[in-house]
């Protein structure tokens, strides 16, 4: 998908899509190393956008591991289906997707990659993602998303930060990958194992 495409979306639904352009290669491998998606039977990818994560994502989980992306921008994905026919991608918002018509009974998702643009949302949205996505993380998994360096310091990067603090018992940081436009750095929360 080219750039002028992405840069086109986020013209017509800047807050939904968040960047002015797809996260690089770069960041996508740290975030694949973050989350240890080369072990994970199921992966939950929220906001694939162009399918930056989703290309490394495809190139890193074992064989036989499920997919599921959830993207709310039409266009988004029906440029990604036909890209990635292995893998099931759903038109719909994260904080009010029924996970249970896609997971067996008992089954939750080994790591959550999001790429959604967290510090564009009001605390409400926030909280309503998270809400709805983190019960469905196996324990012991990991929810991995990025932050654009000195954007995690606005009022809704700082609010974020906390929340997925109070929601997931702490958080770290990887180290800044400044060959992503803008420079980015992966945030890695763990769900306690049982």
């Amino acid at each position: 998908m080219s750039a002028a495409t992405f840069l086109k979306e986020f013209c017509r639904n800047w807050q939904t899509v968040g960047a002015i352009a797809p996260s690089s290669p770069a960041l996508a491998e740290r975030m694949m190393e973050a989350a240890g998606v080369w072990q994970a039977k199921r992966v939950l990818e929220l906001g694939p956008g162009t399918g930056a994560f989703t290309d490394a994502i495809s190139d890193s989980m074992p064989h036989g591991a499920d997919y599921l992306g959830i993207e709310l921008n039409q266009t988004f994905v029906q440029q990604l289906t036909p890209r990635f026919p292995k893998m099931r991608f759903e038109c719909a918002g994260a904080q009010e997707f029924d996970f249970s018509q896609v997971l067996p009974p008992g089954e939750k998702f080994d790591t959550i990659i999001s790429g959604l643009p967290w510090t564009a949302f009001p605390r409400a949205l926030q909280e309503a993602i998270l809400n709805n996505v983190l019960p469905h993380l196996a324990p012991g998994g990991c929810f991995a998303t990025f932050a654009y360096f000195g954007f995690h310091k606005l009022p809704s990067g700082l609010r974020f930060r906390s929340l997925l603090h109070e929601l997931t018992h702490g958080v770290e940081t990887s180290r800044v990958v400044w060959r992503n436009l803008p420079p980015a750095f992966v945030y890695i929360a763990r769900k306690p194992a049982v």
